[in-house]
């Protein structure tokens, strides 16, 4: 039995694999969509209780589930967006308290990378979401064109369309002269190389 039917049959195992094989991709992923590591742990981890509760969906042929995985983590980030933006209102309507300063050497790191991020994700700021998320997914995941599509469930001249639209625009934006972003490749290292494509774009 091929892992996509075991996986789609609820097999422990077989999730566990997918979840070793693909976890950090996943990561990697969120954090580029949302620019904070705390954010995209909590991502990775809807995700992969989303693709359990999805399981059915899965076809029992097929090649690599990294594609379906990133969709699926695409949607949560979408979700996990919009209720940021309600409790930050409620928060919004509460008297602000005296803010206490956290001054963890351990997160020292972490700052400096989200800074460096922060500025691309200024600029992917001003794109529509859907090109947004289609740059994500193929010049930072390293998708190309078909399996984009599928995990945005798109058509692929759609996904062609809307990823030269957001390169144009990002050109335009940061005052580049070629390609906005690194080549495709998937990143897997640790947080200092997930923050490099970040680095690289704006120079």
């Amino acid at each position: 039995m091929s892992t996509r039917a075991r996986v789609r049959a609820g097999d422990p195992a077989a999730f566990g694999q997918l979840f070793d094989d693909h976890a950090k991709s996943v990561y990697n992923h969120a954090f580029r969509l949302t620019g904070n590591w705390s954010t995209a742990e909590d991502i990775m981890a809807l995700t992969f209780l989303e693709a359990w509760r999805l399981r059915s969906r899965v076809e029992p042929e097929g090649d690599s589930l990294l594609p379906w995985l990133l969709g699926v983590a695409t949607n949560v980030a979408r979700n996990t967006s919009r209720a940021a933006r309600r409790h930050n209102a409620a928060l919004a309507r509460i008297p602000p308290s005296r803010a206490v300063p956290d001054f963890a050497e351990d997160l020292v790191g972490r700052i400096d990378d989200a800074h460096r991020v922060a500025a691309v994700r200024a600029a992917l700021g001003t794109l529509r979401r859907a090109e947004q998320e289609v740059f994500a997914l193929c010049v930072w995941a390293g998708l190309d064109y078909t399996a984009a599509a599928l995990a945005l469930g798109w058509p692929v001249g759609t996904v062609r369309s809307r990823l030269s639209r957001a390169r144009r625009k990002l050109r335009s934006i940061l005052g580049a002269t070629g390609e906005p972003g690194p080549g495709p490749g998937q990143v897997t290292g640790d947080r200092d190389t997930a923050a490099r494509p970040a680095e690289e774009l704006t120079q």
